[in-house]
């Protein structure tokens, strides 16, 4: 195996009576360990904190097609594939060609309700990583540690650490329902079990969010030292800096200075570019220098239909039938992009840009030369394709599927902090706009392979500049919808894209849609939740 993938996937089989009440769904394995023998020994409590992480990657116990959340298919709950296709489908980044696939025309239609699998599967399984979270602090508290003679100082120091970076993981779970969802009912280890959670607002979980990360931060382990694949003071400090420069959208407070000092956290934190940007998307990219957190995949051990699975064999184009170039069987033009991402990239100053993976058509084949609009959703050979994604290492290795990724999902890397950096500064922010140029052109040059063909003045470095060079860097990585919503570019009508609000053109969507719907079957669960507004 190519790296060590820190979930066990037998520790899945344990579906905890308290985690599926806290989720409001309703576990369907029938394996079930009950928790006293899972906790009997400390080496019950890394198989417990297994599968708190695992749950981000995968979605039952039997294999890729399994489901442990009743009502939710496997292929509508996996995290990273949830989460790309509500960040990035429903913008100008991604289409979806086939549209029979349960939600996804609603989704990059932007004409979702509330009865949307997908948006059902997110809010499931995101709050079932609480529930996971809240499950594995009930049963490591001291006395329960006691209780079970569990007294050796170096195993209690090594659990003490385990439920620090629990916390993280609940509270990055909180922030994405803070995020897309704008509430959430609460739940935490010292509610008893059957609890109905109240309904958290926006600053409610703002606030729990930043609580918890600031109390456990000086405990977590330091960036980068920290097993491949879990939480270190660098995931901490990531999701705090993303609270504090959507602070404006969420709570309605300018908190810039705050995000640039997390940034500045960040950035001295022993992390570096990787130095050819397309190795950050490939098999072997466990191993790069720039990753904050990103969530493991292996083709073997792990098998799902998670986002790498997506974009590697999606991106695989129905005419170019180029599979074999990134080590995947391919799904003939699954995946596609729209207009207005594609011309992100037009200038001279982009012709050589490493970044600029577009792929038009069959060389020196005019009859299989791509439009760049699409007409039609279904049509696979309407649009342009990206070829960001592999299944190779940065070597050329073939990964250990054909069919599903070993490319683990880029969740939170540096690129993303020195334009998150540069952009609080913008905004007001106490950051150095000198540094800040900087850090953008350090971008530019990687893309370039150390030219500076591309690199900008000061006075280029604006807003709009950045909204767009945000979508240059870190398309498809479940992003946009974010970006563009702090930007003011979402709802409304002052930015269009190739079908939104199902107008070919693109039309104006209401603003209500900043916040997705809460799934009715969750609504039903828990009679202390209410519908957002407009749905």
């Amino acid at each position: 195996m190519k790296k060590y993938i820190f979930i066990c996937v037998l520790v899945l089989t344990t579906v905890l009576q308290s985690c599926t009440d806290d989720m409001n769904v309703v576990s369907k394995d029938d394996d079930v360990l009950s928790s006293d023998a899972l906790y009997a020994s400390p080496d019950g409590y890394q198989k417990a904190l297994a599968g708190v992480y695992g749950n981000l990657t995968l979605t039952g116990v039997i294999g890729p097609n399994n489901s442990s959340l009743e009502g939710v298919d496997a292929g509508t709950s996996q995290f990273t594939r949830c989460l790309l296709y509500l960040q990035d489908l429903t913008t100008d980044e991604l289409v979806w060609s086939y549209e029979a696939d349960e939600g996804t025309a609603e989704l990059q239609r932007n004409i979702w309700t509330a009865s949307n699998p997908i948006i059902l599967g997110m809010y499931s399984r995101t709050m079932a990583s609480v529930a996971y979270a809240n499950e594995f602090l009930r049963q490591s508290t001291p006395e329960k540690l006691q209780s079970r003679g569990i007294t050796a100082a170096a195993k209690l120091a090594e659990i003490a650490l385990y439920r620090k970076e629990v916390r993280v993981l609940r509270a990055y779970a909180y922030y994405n329902m803070m995020d897309l969802f704008g509430k959430a009912p609460m739940y935490t280890e010292n509610d008893p079990i059957n609890f109905a959670g109240p309904e958290f607002t926006r600053k409610q979980l703002f606030d729990f969010v930043e609580t918890e990360l600031l109390a456990v931060l000086p405990d977590l382990k330091p960036a980068r030292t920290n097993v491949y694949g879990r939480v270190d003071q660098g995931m901490a400090n990531m999701i705090l800096a993303k609270i504090y420069l959507n602070a404006e959208v969420y709570i309605k407070t300018n908190r810039y200075n705050d995000c640039v000092t997390k940034c500045k956290e960040i950035i001295a934190s022993g992390y570096s570019l990787k130095p050819k940007y397309l190795d950050n998307f490939k098999a072997d990219n466990n191993t790069s220098e720039e990753m904050i957190f990103s969530i493991q995949s292996d083709g073997v051990v792990s098998q799902n239909w998670g986002a790498t699975t997506v974009l590697t064999n999606g991106q695989i184009g129905a005419w170019e039938n180029n599979g074999s170039d990134f080590g995947i069987g391919g799904w003939s033009g699954a995946l596609r992009i729209r207009k207005q991402f594609a011309q992100k990239f037009d200038g001279g100053k982009f012709n050589q840009d490493t970044r600029k993976t577009i792929g038009t058509g069959v060389q020196g084949d005019p009859s299989k030369q791509r439009p760049i609009d699409i007409a039609d959703l279904g049509v696979k050979t309407q649009g342009y394709i990206l070829s960001k994604y592999s299944n190779k290492t940065s070597t050329g290795a073939a990964g250990s599927s054909s069919t599903y990724a070993d490319t683990d999902f880029p969740l939170f890397r540096l690129a993303d902090v020195y334009l998150m950096y540069a952009e609080a500064t913008l905004r007001g922010g106490n950051g150095d706009a000198t540094q800040a140029l900087t850090y953008v052109n350090d971008l530019r040059k990687r893309a370039n392979n150390g030219s500076t063909v591309g690199n900008i003045t000061a006075t280029d470095l604006t807003l709009d500049f950045l909204i767009d060079e945000r979508a240059r860097e870190l398309h498809w990585e479940a992003h946009r919808r974010q970006d563009l919503i702090r930007f003011g570019k979402y709802t409304g009508g002052s930015y269009n894209w190739a079908w939104k609000g199902n107008a070919s053109t693109g039309i104006s969507i209401p603003l209500y849609m900043n916040v997705f719907p809460i799934p009715v079957g969750s609504l039903g669960a828990n009679h202390n939740l209410t519908q957002n507004t407009g749905y």
